[in-house]
């Protein structure tokens, strides 16, 4: 089983290939130029320098989200045409759910953040047992505030890490929490798919027709949309 993944929900574009014996290549990308000008280059080239062509790649793996709006749909429209060519299945990765894979540290708390504006993220809290996430809450749009109180309620040291702590770094290590070293703060299709490898062998898999993602919330021109409509009632 090899899998190639793409992870596009957050500032940086990568792509990496792997199977049961690890990472056999990853290239990452979050130098200015869009997603779309960046994710199929970087998944040509990953290929091409693992010798694969493919035909060789059993699963397509992505991180489903939530993110960026552009970024996923994105992802989505690249992976659902790699299936439909290749007709290999689909293996959706919660976007929270790889973040955290970045940093399997036991006796603490996990905290993946990603800013969500206005002083909103979109979160979820973990707790690594045995080399294995579990999720301590769902997954969250709130205001930091309000996960920073989460967080702080199970009682245990923390570790954030996301695009939420270049925003929040301050409050973060104020109260007493740490921040994810760089190599590791941010999405990494790495982690997307090494999750989806344990997810595909469970047999956790979609037809290209069938995946959805997560948004959390509607996108902002919606939601200023209904404010102005609800305004005038």
């Amino acid at each position: 089983m090899k899998i190639l993944a793409i992870e596009t929900t957050g500032s940086a574009a990568s792509v990496a290939i792997v199977d049961k014996s690890g990472i056999i290549a990853e290239f990452w990308a979050n130098h200015k130029k869009n997603h779309s000008v960046t994710l199929m280059p970087l998944a040509a080239y990953a290929l091409e320098m693992a010798e694969l062509s493919l035909s060789n790649i059993s699963h397509i793996a992505l991180g489903s989200g939530p993110g960026s709006f552009t970024g996923l749909r994105l992802s989505g429209a690249y992976a659902k045409s790699l299936a439909h060519g290749a007709n290999i299945p689909i293996v959706p990765v919660p976007t929270l759910d790889g973040l955290a894979y970045n940093i399997l540290m036991e006796n603490r708390v996990i905290a993946p953040i990603m800013d969500a504006k206005r002083n909103e993220v979109y979160a979820c809290a973990y707790f690594c047992e045995n080399g294995s996430l579990k999720r301590l809450t769902p997954y969250l749009n709130e205001g930091f505030d309000v996960f920073l109180d989460r967080v702080k309620s199970f009682g245990s040291s923390a570790v954030f890490l996301g695009d939420g702590c270049f925003v929040h770094e301050k409050t973060i290590l104020e109260r007493g929490f740490n921040i994810a070293a760089p190599n590791n703060l941010l999405q990494r299709a790495s982690s997307v798919g090494l999750l989806a490898y344990e997810l595909a062998a469970l047999g956790k898999t979609v037809n290209y027709n069938n995946l959805e993602l997560t948004y959390l919330r509607k996108p902002q021109a919606e939601r200023e949309l209904e404010i102005k409509e609800n305004s005038l009632k």
